[in-house]
């Protein structure tokens, strides 16, 4: 029967007393992204760019027993940033049953340790194999195929052709993705997510199966052709001697893409991929040929096949190289090939030896967003108790205080640096109306050439504050001002020199230099860990 307007009231307003009020709406922290302004990059994060001082710890150590091994070392680094791999095998262990315990002990603890996260998805490629893959997986090749070599012998590598290989990935990915946004979504620990790790082909260029072969006697797909500009025909008409590695690249860039965009529809942040690189063989100049699929892994986003990559993963937002050599010459040409207007700078690994910190350095001065050695833990794989790397350590605690303000400097162009490499003891860094005089090693006597360091560790950082201003800092390394076409000290002079730090984004100046401190340069001993910032005038 109907109900009266007196009783519809009452009803109304007992409901009513019975919903609990709003509680108060928490701050939301914007999601990190990676923005782009006249071919410059940044990691946004809060909003503000954000330099990743990082550190990646060893491939078995994201456990619960292990994580205590871990933080006390990546804290003597002074890190910002953990790098720690969420493993396939055990977030899935049966079909659609998920264990996320793992991304909750990694986004709880790097919280209480005050770093930000960036996850690492082992799935179906770890360097080249399958072998962070569910064991379910791993015992069904029926249902999820591997590569075929060109022997017609099954590899453990998971085919990149299969469309059953893709969906189980992408539903496990998009499962802690959408996990993380339940989690994370306020707080944004997470900033990065490596999706697949060096992935690709290890034992050969390309699936040789029957359906891959039938795939490969066809014509290159009109996408790849028309975006490449290129002639349409076969593979080894329009790729030639890399028609195999181009093969594998389509499949596995597209793979890897679904993969991240199914992720970004559960989560929205930024995702890389990170590279095995082909790295120089020592031979003969005329025997130096690339080996796909057995001097690295195939199909990844290698120097030769990163534009490939750029166009058939549009979800990735940066793609990565790990550099493992300490030649000066290699790693400069990977930061050259890496640093793209389309895509930022990001060294997600790097070797964890003294050799390797100057390259911060010349990472810094390419653009880069973020920096981080491999093998940072104290599990007694690459360290154990109370050791870790020493000059990268040095690097982050000169640079860690004042992250942000490089960050930034670094994406309004204002930032350069100079890295001592074999020969080249003295260097200029232009300004425009100033230049910066850069001499390596000490002692620097006068009226000689800069004796450089013994292991060419020198290193220095310059970035322009305002227009007679800059922050100044380095090591085994003197840096001294002047105005072109005249030395320094020639109608020029110093109008105050402070060492100091920067304290919660303010600038504490602690003393001034001069005298001995200023009149031969500013001079940063490898036993000093300083910051000068010096007003410079005219007269």
């Amino acid at each position: 029967m109907p109900i009266s307007a007196t009783r519809l009231t009452l009803a109304l307003a007992a409901t009513l007393a019975f919903v609990p009020q709003a509680a108060p709406q928490a701050q939301t922290v914007p999601a990190p992204k990676v923005v782009e302004q006249d071919g410059r990059h940044a990691l946004l994060v809060n909003g503000k760019p954000f330099l990743v001082l990082g550190a990646q710890i060893n491939n078995s150590s994201t456990w619960p027993d292990t994580m205590p091994q871990v933080w006390p070392a990546l804290e003597r680094m002074h890190t910002n940033t953990i790098e720690a791999p969420i493993y396939w095998e055990q977030l899935e262990p049966s079909p659609g049953k998920f264990d996320f315990s793992s991304v909750d002990m990694l986004v709880r603890q790097s919280r209480e340790h005050n770093m930000h996260l960036v996850i690492l998805w082992f799935g179906t490629w770890k360097n080249g194999n399958m072998h962070y893959v569910p064991q379910w997986v791993k015992e069904d090749p029926k249902t999820y195929p591997r590569v075929i070599n060109r022997s017609g012998e099954p590899l453990d590598v998971l085919s990149a052709q299969s469309r059953t290989n893709l969906e189980a990935d992408k539903r496990a990915f998009a499962a802690m993705m959408h996990h993380l946004a339940e989690i994370d979504s306020k707080d944004h620990t997470v900033i990065f997510v490596q999706v697949e790790n060096e992935s690709g082909n290890i034992g050969t260029p390309r699936d040789f199966s029957e359906a891959s072969n039938r795939e490969f006697a066809g014509a290159v797909p009109t996408d790849l052709v028309n975006a490449l500009h290129k002639q349409p025909g076969t593979w080894f008409e329009v790729f030639g001697g890399d028609a195999d590695e181009a093969f594998q690249t389509y499949y596995q860039a597209r793979y890897v893409n679904e993969i991240a965009a199914a992720g970004k529809h559960e989560f929205n942040i930024p995702m890389y991929c990170n590279v095995w690189l082909a790295y120089p063989i020592g031979e003969l100049p005329e025997r130096q040929v690339r080996n796909p699929g057995i001097g690295y892994p195939s199909g990844g986003p290698t120097v030769a096949m990163l534009p490939l990559w750029k166009v058939l993963a549009p979800s990735i937002d940066v793609i990565g190289p790990d550099i493992y050599s300490d030649d000066p010459g290699f790693y400069k040409q990977v930061l050259d090939a890496y640093a793209r207007p389309d895509n930022a700078l990001w060294i997600p690994e790097t070797g964890n030896g003294d050799s390797y910190a100057p390259y911060l350095f010349l990472a810094l001065g390419h653009g880069a967003i973020g920096f981080s050695p491999f093998g940072v833990d104290e599990t007694g794989w690459t360290f154990g108790k109370d050791d870790g790397p020493k000059a990268h350590t040095r690097n982050y605690a000169l640079l860690g205080p004042m992250a942000d303000e490089l960050a930034k400097l670094n994406f309004e162009g204002k930032l350069k640096t100079s890295v001592e490499l074999p020969g080249q003891a003295e260097q200029e860094l232009d300004f425009g109306p100033w230049k910066a005089s850069v001499r390596f090693g000490f002692p620097q006597q006068d009226g000689r050439h800069a004796p450089g360091t013994p292991d060419h560790s020198g290193r220095a950082l310059v970035a322009q504050l305002g227009p007679n201003e800059f922050l100044v800092t380095g090591v085994e390394s003197s840096v001294a001002f002047h105005v072109p076409d005249r030395l320094p000290g020639l109608r020029m002079q110093i109008l105050s020199a402070e060492e100091g730090e920067y304290v919660n984004g303010v600038w504490k100046a602690k003393r001034l230099w001069n005298g001995d401190q200023t009149d031969r340069g500013l001079n940063f001993h490898r036993s000093q860990n300083a910051v000068v910032r010096i007003r410079l005038g005219t007269f």
